[in-house]
C-alpha cells in the first residue's frame, strides 16, 4: 500500500481549468443520474471547519475532504482531500485550497457555458480574494472574454489581481473598481466571490439581460445577492438540500416568501433535462458540494495512482 501526496503547484500542473469544467460537468449529471451517495457536509464553529464526502457507486470510489476556514489568513482555505476506491489499496491525498478554489471555478463554468448568452464576454468579478482567479479562467474557458472588471474592497487588491491575470487574459481589456452596484452595469456576466453578510448591489443596478455567479456566502449568515434578484431571475443551484441548510440567499428569500422550494432547479437536472423556457436574467447559487471534489480528486488518481 502507498500514499501518494499532491501539493498545491502539483494540482495546478496536473488539471487544466478545461478538464475540471468537464470532469465537474460529468459529476452534476452523475448526482442527476443517482450515481451518488452524498451526505450534506458537517460544519463546525460556524463553518470555520468543514467536513465533505461523497461515495460514487459505478467506479466503488470515495473522497473525503476537511479543511479550515479563515478570512483573515492567506491563503483562506486549507486542509486535505483524499481518494480512495474498493479495488486498490493505495490512497491520494491532495492539498484541499487547490482542489477548492479549481473545483468551484469548474462549476461555475459549468453553469455559465449552460446560462449565460451565447455572446457573453463582459465579466465582472466582485472580490479579489483566493477564490477570485479561478472564477475569471473558468468564465472566461466557457466565454472568451473582451472586457473585465475586478471590483475589490480597495483599488490596490483589485489591481494586484488585474496584474496577476494579465498575463492570462493578454487579449481582454481589464479594469478594476471598488464600486459593486455600478460596475454591474454594463456586465454581460456577474461573478461574486465574497464573505459579504449583506447583498453586493441592488438588483435594479444589472442589466435586463444578465447571468449571475454567486460562491461566496456558504453559510445561513452570509448573502451577496438581493431577494429581487432571486424573484426576477431563473435560479439554478448546486444541490437543493445543500442550498436549503447553507445559502443565506435562498433562506433569506424563501422566508421573505419571495421565492419558493419549485423556483430552485438543481444544476444536474438542468444539464440532462430538455431545454426550458428561462428569463434573460439567470443566477446559479453554489454553496460548493463534494461531488466537486470528487470529480478533481479522480481526475488526479487517474494520473497518479498506477
Amino acid at each position: 500500500m502507498k500514499t501518494i501526496s499532491l501539493s498545491e503547484h502539483e494540482v495546478r500542473e496536473a488539471v487544466s481549468m478545461r478538464e475540471a469544467i468537464d470532469a465537474v460537468r460529468r459529476g452534476f449529471a452523475g448526482l442527476a443520474g443517482g450515481e451518488f451517495e452524498m451526505p450534506t457536509r458537517t460544519a463546525l464553529r460556524d463553518g470555520r471547519f468543514l467536513v465533505m464526502s461523497a461515495h460514487h457507486r459505478p467506479t466503488q470510489s470515495a473522497m473525503v475532504k476537511t479543511l479550515s476556514v479563515n478570512f483573515d489568513r492567506v491563503p483562506a482555505i486549507t486542509g486535505t482531500v483524499v481518494w480512495s476506491t474498493l479495488d486498490r489499496l493505495d490512497h491520494l491525498i491532495a492539498d484541499a485550497g487547490a482542489v477548492t478554489t479549481l473545483r468551484t471555478g469548474a462549476a461555475v463554468g459549468v453553469a455559465t457555458d449552460l446560462l449565460a448568452a451565447p455572446d457573453a464576454d463582459r465579466l465582472t468579478l466582485i472580490g479579489a480574494g483566493g477564490q477570485a482567479p479561478d472564477q475569471v479562467r473558468a468564465v472566461h474557458t466557457v466565454r472568451p472574454l473582451r472586457h473585465l472588471t475586478i471590483v475589490g474592497t480597495s483599488t490596490e487588491r483589485a489591481q494586484a489581481l488585474a496584474t496577476t491575470l494579465h498575463a492570462e487574459l493578454d487579449s481582454t481589456e481589464i479594469r478594476v473598481s471598488t464600486d459593486p452596484a455600478r460596475a454591474v452595469g454594463d456586465a454581460h456576466i456577474v461573478c461574486c466571490a465574497t464573505p459579504a453578510t449583506s447583498p453586493l448591489f441592488p438588483e435594479s443596478a444589472l442589466p435586463a439581460q444578465v447571468h449571475v455567479n454567486a460562491i461566496g456566502a456558504f453559510r445561513p449568515t452570509m448573502r451577496e445577492l438581493p431577494d429581487e434578484l432571486l424573484v426576477t431571475s431563473t435560479v439554478v443551484v448546486d444541490e437543493l438540500d445543500a442550498v436549503l441548510e447553507e445559502s443565506g440567499e435562498i433562506i433569506h428569500a424563501l422566508r421573505a416568501g419571495t421565492i419558493a422550494r419549485d423556483d430552485l432547479t438543481e444544476l444536474g437536472t438542468a444539464l440532462t433535462s430538455a431545454p426550458a423556457h428561462h428569463r434573460k436574467r439567470t443566477v446559479f447559487k453554489t454553496v460548493g458540494v463534494a461531488l466537486q471534489d470528487w470529480a478533481i480528486a479522480r481526475l488526479l488518481a487517474d494520473r497518479f495512482l498506477p
